[in-house]
């Protein structure tokens, strides 16, 4: 054990049950630790550097901003903000943005709005999420979340309710005419990439239409690029009245939005809602370079094409193992279900110098940098399918 480890083993509320290295750099699709190790990062920070450590792009601008203004409040106006916000507004179809700091934040920003929208519209219900699914982890969002994240923090807050994914005749049976919105993950990333339904994804859109309820989708973890379309709803061609983006908007910089139609925005006024660093000149700077750069280098064709080449390979490779028993996504955002937990295989792969993750319990997920070489993937196959030969 380094110094940094035993560091964080004495100072660090002890919640994350880490790998025992150091990174110390990274760039592209691999990370190198302290003692010279060099990793396929297929992990890439959890759907984060989706343009991959160290980009060029994002590091002239993490400079370049560095040297003019990191914050001022949003008592003023800067140009790196008013720049970030017409481009997100663009790239939804949506109409107004507001800026935080992640995803959490987001979410938390989507449930306010909702309500301050039902209030306007005589709703005083509830908000439904969908079974299995993961928004964070504050206690508004774990009430929405998988049972595993509420356990030991009850009492919950209340005005919450869940519906089974993907299941409209159970849903039916929850929404009533007090139901303010309906919001979810169109994949469950955390549960182990469950990609929602296409037909039961417009009859919610329908539903929520006739009903005027609220639908909201978490795309955290899918947006940016990540699943072939810069939108995961882009595929189904749906859209949400609200959006919670993060993760990737800046290139691993601390960001998150809230983009919206103008209906639900305009019920808000000054003071309802604000933030002390969210949508500062550094974030949006740097969130700017990085929209700018996913464009430019056609990073969701990019994740479309390696994703299907990366699970046909996956399929290929490990046809003959029994313990797979499926293998699905969008674009560079992979679940390999197993029959059995999948933390054993992830932690084989580890040794490989292959760093994965288990979500859901029986799957690995896999959600690399987008600019991962083909190369790179065929090592992180082999590798794969060398751990569940074992």
């Amino acid at each position: 054990m380094n110094h940094a480890q035993q560091l964080e083993k004495k100072h660090h509320f002890q919640v994350y049950n880490r790998y025992p290295i150091t990174i110390q750099h990274g760039l592209g699709a691999k990370v190198w630790d302290t003692e010279g190790n060099v990793y396929i990062d297929i992990l890439g920070g959890i759907a984060v550097n989706n343009l991959g450590h160290c980009h060029p792009a994002i590091v002239s601008a993490i400079k370049e901003q560095a040297e003019k203004l990191l914050h001022v409040s949003n008592f003023y106006y800067t140009g790196p903000q008013s720049e970030f916000i017409e481009r997100l507004a663009y790239l939804t179809g949506l109409d107004r943005v507001f800026l935080c700091n992640s995803g959490l934040e987001a979410i938390e920003a989507c449930i306010k709005f909702a309500r301050k929208w039902g209030k306007q519209n005589g709703k005083t219900g509830d908000i439904i999420s969908l079974s299995n699914g993961f928004h964070g982890r504050s206690m508004s969002s774990i009430t929405m979340s998988k049972e595993i994240y509420q356990e030991d923090f009850d009492p919950l807050p209340n005005g919450f309710l869940q519906s089974p994914y993907n299941d409209f005749e159970a849903l039916l049976e929850v929404v009533d005419d007090q139901t303010i919105a309906i919001a979810f993950e169109l994949i469950q990333g955390n549960s182990g990439v469950h990609v929602i339904d296409k037909e039961f994804l417009n009859k919610v859109r329908n539903l929520c239409d006739d009903q005027n309820i609220l639908l909201i989708f978490d795309e955290v973890q899918t947006g940016v690029g990540r699943t072939g379309k810069f939108w995961a709803y882009d595929h189904f061609g749906v859209k949400p009245d609200m959006v919670a983006a993060a993760k990737a908007l800046a290139g691993g910089i601390p960001i998150g939005a809230v983009i919206a139609k103008e209906k639900v925005a305009s019920t808000l006024s000054f003071g309802n809602h604000g933030t002390t660093f969210g949508g500062n000149p550094f974030a949006c700077a740097v969130g700017n370079a990085c929209l700018k750069t996913i464009e430019k280098e056609n990073i969701a064709e990019q994740a479309a094409e390696k994703g299907n080449y990366m699970m046909n390979l996956m399929r290929e490779k490990t046809k003959h193992i029994d313990t797979v028993k499926d293998i699905r996504g969008l674009g560079l955002m992979i679940g390999v279900e197993l029959d059995q937990p999948a933390r054993p295989v992830v932690e084989k792969m580890f040794e490989y110098r292959v760093l994965s993750n288990a979500a859901g319990g029986n799957v690995i997920r896999i959600v690399p940098p987008i600019v991962i070489t083909k190369e790179e993937i065929d090592q992180v196959v082999d590798v794969l399918a060398k751990c569940l030969a074992v």
